[in-house]
């Protein structure tokens, strides 16, 4: 691996020369931007659930299949209003914004935080692969709509009390009259309505027109192993086939990929950042 001012330059380089940029951003970028999953921050607002559950991290405690809806729709509301409604936009990602602003750019992200949309970015170049915690759907998909969860968020923090909340306050699907669900994927039931195929036809679209024969850029932002065929699996075949792309990959635990493209992939592993303010 040559220097960090050796790889800084090469990819500022590289992303003046692009005719397009494409951001694939995970958990890692957030992480990185101010959102603690692990620490302090989440040790101090989940402390009674960490008491009783003994959960490591928030993404773990998503996992938990509690036995009422009262219970699970309690814990929601919290994780929601922490990870979504609560962060205004991080620094890092205004600074991201920066530094593509003048470039043409298309960001598809797992993230379900709503932290693209909060520091600026179009809107119409978005497409948020893996839902929106601050929407709602049908728990079994019934119908292909999603609704704001931000009325029922506010509610159950007010009313919750010991790890619970009446039942008065639980969402009701308004077609079938079932559980609600928060719009994140995790089993077959997850809703694609019109906003979120108009976002991926919008997403293939650039892809196509730029990725087969254009000296395009693809900025990997945190993306790890958790759903790699989203985002990492492809940007490197993007790479291996277009011998005009570079993969620009901050990674701080998996920077690398594999070896029939590594001439054309700069990693790296120092603070994401710094390497972001470098880069601007």
């Amino acid at each position: 691996m040559n220097s960090f001012k050796e790889r800084i330059h090469t990819a500022r380089k590289r992303m003046e020369e692009s005719d397009a940029v494409v951001i694939g951003a995970g958990a890692g970028l957030s992480a990185a931007a101010g959102l603690d999953y692990s620490g302090q921050e989440f040790k101090n607002a989940f402390a009674d659930y960490i008491d009783k559950y003994n959960f490591p991290d928030l993404y773990t405690s998503s996992f938990y299949d509690f036995p009422t809806e009262e219970e699970r729709w309690a814990r929601w509301a919290r994780h929601i209003d922490y990870a979504r409604f609560r962060p205004e936009a991080f620094p890092l990602y205004r600074e991201l914004l920066e530094l593509v602003s003048d470039k043409n750019y298309f960001v598809i992200t797992t993230n379900v935080d709503a932290q693209f949309r909060k520091a600026g970015f179009d809107s119409k170049k978005i497409f948020e692969v893996q839902g929106d915690y601050g929407l709602m759907q049908c728990a079994v998909g019934c119908h292909p709509t999603v609704y704001s969860d931000k009325d029922t968020v506010d509610n159950i923090l007010r009313h919750s009390h010991n790890l619970t909340v009446a039942q008065e306050y639980i969402p009701v699907c308004p077609v079938c009259g079932g559980n609600m669900d928060v719009h994140v994927r995790k089993n077959q039931y997850f809703v694609q309505d019109s906003n979120w195929n108009n976002a991926a036809e919008r997403y293939e679209n650039f892809i196509a027109r730029y990725a087969d024969n254009n000296r395009i850029v693809l900025l990997e932002l945190g993306i790890g192993f958790n759903t790699p065929a989203i985002i990492r699996f492809p940007f490197e075949q993007i790479t291996y086939r277009n011998p005009k792309a570079t993969l620009i990959r901050l990674n701080s635990e998996f920077p690398y990929g594999p070896a029939e493209t590594a001439s054309r992939t700069i990693s790296f592993t120092e603070n994401m950042e710094d390497v972001i303010n470098k880069l601007k």
